[in-house]
């Protein structure tokens, strides 16, 4: 994807996600992935690379010690990670039972020697000293109060995915939640195995949907600049000010609408937006 991206000359952060639940040499693992990364990001540009772990269910400890060594190792990448989005993966890490172990066990990967931490994902990640500002934690749908206040105090950004939360049966998000405890948060929406299109409007219509009581302007904070900045790109994307990238939408309105934030919730048909560049007379 990387070097169709560059053609688009469309900005993107690209994960090199890694599993291995019983790696037999993680460290020599994400080495060979480092390689292969330094060679797709020689060239110069907004499309960058950084390596990434699945999730707690598909990375060993040392797996993600690995990782976490590769990213203070680069202080520009960002990582991410799936965490807290099904019931399953809780009651896996908090007791290792029920299906995740099931279908390791199925895989042939599964190893006595992994003990479950006994605790919630997102502590479990916080505690090995893997999550922090510059992680982002994927999904977080089944997160309590406790858990959303540790990513709050580490500056972890939140990628809420409504549509596939829904779609692959895991419930709704907490947006209410995460936005009343300060938790950052920027929305996203995993892939087409998931949502039929990737119209971030849609992911926009079923946040408001689920979250009446936050505001339209925090919503599409979250689309825009929140996700911008959780990315690195936030001193040249994800608002309109001066010094910015000037790549901009233009949203085609009805006459009748009054509130043109909340509109912008309510599902926009990719039929009502265009792109506006410099050579477009009404963007001056």
């Amino acid at each position: 994807t990387v070097p169709l991206l560059r053609e688009a000359g469309v900005p993107a952060r690209v994960f090199y996600e890694l599993l291995g639940f019983n790696a037999p040499d993680p460290v020599g693992l994400v080495r060979e992935a480092r390689a292969r990364v330094d060679r797709i990001d020689s060239a110069q540009g907004d499309v960058r690379v950084s390596l990434a772990p699945h999730a707690p269910y598909s990375v060993s400890p040392a797996l993600f010690a690995a990782i976490r060594e590769d990213l203070d190792a680069h202080p520009g990448d960002i990582s991410s990670v799936h965490v807290g989005e099904s019931v399953d993966e809780m009651e896996f890490i908090a007791r290792g039972t029920g299906s995740w172990r099931d279908m390791l066990i199925g895989l042939g990967v599964w190893t006595d020697a992994w003990l479950a931490p006994g605790v919630s994902p997102s502590k479990y990640l916080a505690d090995s000293g893997f999550l922090d500002s510059r992680v982002l934690a994927v999904h977080a749908v089944q997160c309590d109060g406790e858990d959303l206040s540790r990513l709050h105090t580490l500056g972890t950004t939140v990628v809420s995915c409504p549509r596939s939360s829904r779609y692959v049966g895991v419930g709704d998000p907490p947006l209410e939640a995460f936005h009343a405890m300060g938790v950052k948060v920027a929305l996203g929406t995993d892939s087409l195995a998931s949502v039929q299109d990737l119209n971030m409007f849609g992911e926009l219509a079923a946040a408001r949907r689920i979250a009446p009581r936050v505001s339209a302007r925090d919503l599409i904070e979250s689309a825009t600049l929140c996700g911008a900045r959780a990315l690195g790109f936030g001193d040249q994307l994800g608002s309109i000010e001066q010094g910015k990238q000037a790549m901009l939408i233009a949203v085609r309105l009805p006459e009748s609408v009054g509130d043109v934030e909340e509109y912008l919730l309510s599902g926009i048909d990719p039929a009502a937006i265009s792109w506006l560049d410099a050579e477009t007379p009404d963007a001056q």
